[in-house]
């Protein structure tokens, strides 16, 4: 099994979950974020006084997949979150060892 980690732009997020859905990925973990990258962040002008904003909001996907399912996941991710422009996020994949559904018990693949 894989666990899919997406940090994506804010509004790209029902791009994303529909393209997900889908592919057949059953469920997903979504959290608020902040943070730069490449972009470095920007100013904003507020009431005359100009503040620079070091850190952009954007929106962590997590999702945990069968290996098979890796690859599709990736590229539906990777579609429906581009823009082309700088900031359009990145994709982090690594091993799950296990998985366990607390209220029944399932381990492994059928937990998911």
């Amino acid at each position: 099994m894989k666990k899919i980690e997406a940090v994506i732009k804010p509004f790209k997020l029902d791009e994303v979950k529909d393209a997900l859905q889908d592919i057949g990925v059953q469920g997903m973990t979504v959290l608020e974020a902040k943070g730069y990258g490449r972009q470095k962040g920007h100013s904003e002008l507020y009431r005359g006084a100009e503040y620079v904003i070091d850190f952009l909001p954007k929106i962590k996907i997590e999702v945990v997949v069968p290996d098979d399912l890796m690859e599709p996941v990736i590229e539906a991710i990777t579609t429906a979150a581009r823009t082309g422009k700088i900031g359009d996020g990145k994709i982090f994949v690594t091993e799950v060892i296990e998985v366990i559904r607390i209220r029944t018990g399932e381990t492994g693949p059928q937990a998911i």
